[in-house]
């Protein structure tokens, strides 16, 4: 099994590509936002860490944590953001170890994939077989994250800031997939590089 972190800027594609990978490969495909969100389940290991730390106001009327009152509180408080990230990153990491064990002894995926755009400052270049990365440029970025999202012009360069540059993208990757072009360019770049493995139609 072929262990595969997918990184890269926010607007990259990095979603639509891992669709077009689950489509047509033997494979199995993880979100570390996804995860994240089940961490912190009522129960899950996060739970209780993140309401004693943050206090029940950011809870909802069913227990569970609110994710809109949990971002307004973090935004006020940087300290806040570390300490969060201390209880949630090592959960998501365990979780995901366990998934990729749990794959590996069932023999039947060929391809793992993880995607987050932290990947690489949370250390997964030490457990991943390769790392890649998306890129696509700032304009081509911009320009999604106006139309799919609605995000405007400040909260776009706000959170491109926030990430790592190109720079350190990729010199944190294995392998660069320019999705800056075409659906098809990009899916072409991707069969290239899995070559060799199950294809389905």
């Amino acid at each position: 099994m072929r262990l595969i972190g997918i990184t890269g800027g926010v607007g990259a594609g990095k979603s639509t590509l891992l669709e077009y990978i689950k489509a047509h490969y033997l494979c199995r495909i993880y979100l570390a936002d996804q995860v994240a969100h089940a961490v912190k389940e009522p129960g899950q290991p996060c739970y209780e860490a993140l309401v004693a730390l943050l206090g029940r106001e950011v809870l909802e009327e069913d227990g569970r944590i609110h994710k809109g009152r949990m971002a307004e509180k973090i935004f006020r408080d940087e300290n806040l953001l570390e300490q969060v990230n201390a209880i949630v990153h090592p959960a998501v990491q365990e979780y995901l170890l366990e998934k990729i064990q749990e794959a590996r002894q069932e023999g039947q995926t060929e391809l793992f994939f993880i995607e987050a755009a932290l990947l690489i400052e949370c250390g997964y270049g030490d457990i991943v077989d390769e790392m890649w990365y998306i890129h696509a440029g700032e304009d081509v970025r911009r320009k999604r994250l106006g139309e799919s999202r609605g995000y405007s012009p400040e909260k776009t360069g706000q959170i491109m800031e926030s990430q790592l540059t190109e720079q350190q993208f990729r010199a944190g990757s294995d392998f660069v997939i320019d999705n800056s072009g075409t659906p098809e360019e990009s899916y072409r770049q991707i069969r290239s590089r899995l070559e060799g493995y199950t294809w389905r139609q």
